[in-house]
């Protein structure tokens, strides 16, 4: 009898000691999870409606992104909105799996208001990793999403006309003549430009310029991270890019380890702000490699931060970061960013809010 009640003893502590170790995490209400950048409550809803009925994380990702894309979240993404400096609006979108490192993205897509989708096709029926501009959506047609169609809309055209007539400003352009119109531009001469262009002075006169045209409503992206009940991991990320961008312009959306980045061994990570800073450090992938590394996501998401504000103190952006056991947290520099989370110990979606 006693060595029976000792057996049941070594049984239940082995068992309280698995679950401490997170091999029952699924148990412990860890996930399923979704994680969205901003207060994009009806996203995030969607997603957990697809999660909490058994589908596949990378199926939730594609049904949030594309509520978001139908819901044209802050006009920054999908169709009608964040007009290029012809007037119109294209689509950057991404999926990742992070169960088989497989990606599908699509990026300056023209005439098809469904990019996430297009992403997933690309990854579900190419060998390839991205495809561009109007090939892409003669491919996201070809296989069945509906085009061609204008992506442009009434308050799109409206923006954009208030521009023109504010003679182009602010705009995309450097080391150009003439500053202050809607060009055509031409680069400055090499003897105006003088010895002193790459001095750190001229470089960050230069970037202080940009940020003086980015923000929230128009230079956002919704990047979403899903953990499944079987604990796999997704990630998908939709825009439709910079406002008044130089047309064929591609930012950090479509880029695997910029916007988004998963592996199912070690957790997922999303970012928003100014791509064409962001993309240059690959933010994400640096979140997730430290993490695998042992960082919390905390430290992990201020890490990937500092490392671009270092170089760039007047970026702005963010990131949010959670482990493969549903262990979430957020970072930003230049705003106050906000992220959504879903998972079962919550009635509904939870706004949090992340000071720089």
């Amino acid at each position: 009898m006693a060595i029976r009640n000792l057996l049941i003893t070594l049984l239940l502590l082995f068992t309280s000691f698995s679950m401490a170790l997170g091999h029952e995490v699924g148990n412990l209400g860890h996930y399923p999870v979704v994680v969205s950048t901003w207060p994009f409550v009806e996203a995030v809803r969607a997603a957990w409606r697809a999660i909490d009925s058994g589908f596949s994380a990378v199926d939730a990702v594609v049904e949030g992104c594309s509520a978001c894309e139908e819901l044209k979240c802050d006009g920054t993404v999908g169709p009608g909105g964040s007009p290029d400096e012809n007037g119109e609006t294209t689509l950057d979108a991404l999926v990742m799996n992070g169960a088989t490192m497989e990606v599908g993205a699509v990026a300056a897509m023209r005439y098809v208001k469904d990019g996430i989708k297009a992403a997933r096709l690309v990854m579900q029926h190419t060998g390839h990793t991205l495809l561009v501009g109007e090939q892409a959506s003669a491919f996201a047609i070809s296989m069945g999403l509906p085009g061609p169609t204008n992506l442009s809309s009434s308050e799109s055209v409206q923006k954009w006309s208030k521009w023109k007539e504010n003679r182009c400003q602010p705009n995309f352009w450097k080391n150009i003549v003439p500053v202050d119109s809607c060009g055509p531009y031409h680069p400055k001469d090499i003897a105006e430009l003088g010895k002193g262009t790459c001095s750190s002075a001229n470089l960050m006169a230069a970037v202080e310029s940009r940020s003086s045209h980015i923000g929230l409503h128009n230079h956002d992206t919704i990047s979403m991270a899903v953990i499944d009940k079987e604990g796999h991991i997704a990630v998908g990320t939709s825009t439709n890019g910079a406002t008044y961008k130089i047309p064929g312009r591609v930012g950090d959306g479509p880029i695997a380890g910029s916007s988004s980045y998963a592996d199912d061994e070690v957790g997922a990570c999303g970012a928003t702000g100014d791509g064409d800073i962001m993309m240059r450090f690959l933010p994400c992938y640096q979140v997730v490699e430290s993490m695998r590394l042992g960082m919390e996501p905390k430290l992990a998401a201020q890490d990937a931060i500092k490392r671009i504000a270092r170089k760039f103190p007047d970026f702005v952006g963010a990131v949010f970061a959670i482990n493969k056991n549903g262990l979430h947290a957020g970072a930003c520099h230049g705003w106050t960013f906000q992220y959504s989370v879903r998972s079962p110990e919550m009635e509904d979606v939870e706004v949090f809010t992340v000071f720089p």
